[in-house]
């Protein structure tokens, strides 16, 4: 999904968020990416640009704190962003993290159905971060596809 400069600058204020160039362009690379960021990753996304990577972080901090950029998963101790969106699940889903390399990945929802419950552990499990670990399916066909 990608938003224009308007749907940006439109979320920006309906936070409170002041509107500044920075934060205009790592929402856009959020809403780009299918699978939650780093900051490492956004800044590779982001490219060449005059913002210093400490600009880049406390923008991710802010979106953060504002619930437009929540952190989603913590795989290996480092923060993945992902764009909230007013119709989704607040990204409050399972992920998997790749042993091999290192990719993280938002689980489809066909896989995570069967996680919905109720009960007195239903707002628990929702707001759980849940991360499986092993070998994506591409690495997998990888290997299998390998000479040995």
């Amino acid at each position: 999904m990608s938003i224009t400069k308007d749907e940006a600058r439109q979320l920006l204020h309906e936070s409170a968020l002041r509107v500044t160039s920075p934060r205009l362009a790592v929402l856009r690379v959020l809403a780009e990416a299918q699978d939650p960021l780093s900051h490492t990753e956004v800044l590779q996304r982001l490219g060449e640009t005059d913002w210093d990577p400490a600009t880049i972080y406390r923008n991710l901090v802010k979106l953060r704190d504002a619930g437009l950029a929540p952190v989603v998963s913590r795989a290996d101790g480092i923060n993945r962003y992902a764009l909230a969106q007013a119709h989704d699940d607040g990204h409050q889903h399972p992920h998997f993290v790749c042993e091999d390399c290192g990719r993280v990945t938002c689980l489809p929802a066909e896989l995570t159905a069967s996680m919905a419950m109720q009960g007195p552990w239903a707002a628990s499990i929702q707001k759980a971060m849940v991360q499986l670990r092993g070998e994506c399916p591409d690495c997998l066909r990888r290997l299998s596809e390998a000479p040995r």
